[in-house]
């Protein structure tokens, strides 16, 4: 089984509008992404670990997905360890856009994606959920025009 294991500030830098709204709240832009990558991840055999710099704000409840927070660390410091800690690096899937966790991540045999890139994986099944939600709004518009229109004529 794939293991993601993502660089969450990192990825949250490569989402426009996840980006902005950090300035304001930090934890709106974690759920949001949290949630992003939870779709990403259903109905697919992967584990997903997210790290966040940090402390924890608010719970965020997902099903599939792990998340910490590295509290006096760096999130760094502990997808290093987390690294470490696993027995077949093989199947393990770093996603980040540091260098410097990229070449650690390489060199104990894991594969790497840039954080962009990953961003518009998780963007394009995000988007492909607002379409759908969009065809069913039409869908019903349609429905009521049916439905409400003047018979009479």
């Amino acid at each position: 089984m794939k293991h993601y294991i993502i660089d969450g500030n990192n990825l949250l830098h490569k989402i426009r509008n996840l980006e902005a709204m950090l300035k304001k709240d930090k934890q709106a832009p974690r759920e949001k992404l949290s949630f992003m990558i939870e779709r990403f991840s259903g109905g697919k055999d992967i584990k997903v670990s997210l790290h966040f710099d940090g402390f924890q704000n608010l719970p965020i409840q997902t099903e599939k997905i792990k998340i910490f927070y590295s509290n006096q660390k760096t999130a760094d410091e502990n997808i290093r360890n987390e690294i470490e800690s696993v027995k077949n690096r093989r199947n393990l899937i770093v996603v980040s856009s540091d260098d410097a966790l990229k070449e650690f991540a390489k060199k104990c045999g894991c594969e790497t994606i840039l954080s962009e890139e990953f961003a518009s994986h998780i963007k394009s099944k995000d988007d492909s959920n607002e379409e759908d939600k969009r065809i069913e709004s039409i869908n019903n518009q349609e429905y009521f025009k049916k439905l409400f229109s003047d018979k009479r004529k």
